[in-house]
């Protein structure tokens, strides 16, 4: 895609809901973030907000805004301040993108934790532990509608992508995300050996909403650091053995994994938003 010509100041508001705790999801943001603006040839104003540990939240200023992922249980923490806080913000999103007189709309990409209290508040599939936690790198299946979707141009129909996740979203309730002009656009690897239900990996709230399960933003440098800590390879190797583990590590090294899908998912959303706001406020 070509240079943009910056009609206007692309503000641009991070929700981070990692709690303070140590994480390579923000560093993977802030590093696309970089990349795209430096490929663009814009500056944009990009804004960190702190919402769980400091009950940060952003207004209604910016155009475009990323939820990352987090720790904890999506569904425990419904009755606490910054939840509450989180889903407000996220209402009154969705009421600016449904007025037909606020022409510059609103983007939003929800990452992983904040993808699922997405699901939860929109009531959009069943929020739910998982039998056991979901890590590595795996395949993931579009769907009809997915390869269709502007945010996933350039994937695959089967493409791969990091996991980290003790939770899940299943049993999508199609007809909810029809009504909110969304669409289902992809589900995890089929397993025929279990008897279990494939997640939803990725959903398309609405027009201007867009959010994954899986992490967008991970990269062989984060996913390397994670495999080195020890915990963390015994927990691959117990669950899924010692040739899953084996597997991940090629796949760091393969630029059609997810090094593919980190310069595609995330890039492809801010391009979209500041293509469509470019044309509404140029």
């Amino acid at each position: 895609m070509n240079n943009f010509v910056q009609p206007f100041k692309f503000r641009i508001a991070v929700l981070d809901l990692y709690q303070g705790a140590a994480n390579q999801g923000m560093r993977g943001i802030q590093t696309i973030l970089k990349k795209w603006s430096e490929q663009k040839s814009i500056q944009p104003q990009i804004d960190y907000f702190d919402v769980r540990s400091k009950n940060e939240i952003p207004d209604l200023s910016y155009h475009a805004y990323i939820s990352s992922g987090g720790s904890g249980s999506p569904l425990d923490s419904r009755y606490e301040d910054w939840d509450i806080a989180w889903c407000q913000w996220l209402e009154r999103v969705q009421r600016w993108n449904s007025d037909p007189s606020q022409l510059n709309k609103k983007y939003v990409f929800l990452i992983c934790h904040s993808f699922q209290l997405a699901c939860r508040y929109f009531n959009t599939g069943l929020v739910c532990k998982r039998r056991s936690t979901a890590f590595g790198i795996f395949p993931v299946h579009l769907q009809v509608e997915g390869k269709k979707e502007v945010v996933f141009e350039g994937l695959n129909d089967t493409f791969y992508a990091v996991d980290n996740r003790d939770y899940q979203i299943i049993q999508p309730r199609l007809k909810q995300i029809q009504q909110m002009g969304g669409q289902l656009l992809c589900i995890e690897k089929e397993r025929p050996h279990v008897p279990y239900e494939r997640a939803v990996m990725g959903l398309r709230f609405d027009p201007y909403m867009i959010g994954t399960q899986f992490h967008p933003e991970a990269d062989p440098i984060g996913m390397a650091h994670y495999l080195n800590q020890e915990e963390k390879r015994k927990l691959i190797i117990e669950n899924h053995g010692e040739e899953k583990l084996k597997n991940m590590l090629e796949h760091l090294q393969d630029p059609d994994k997810i090094s593919w899908t980190q310069a595609h998912v995330l890039p492809n959303f801010l391009t979209q938003a500041y293509s469509n706001l470019s044309a509404t406020l140029n």
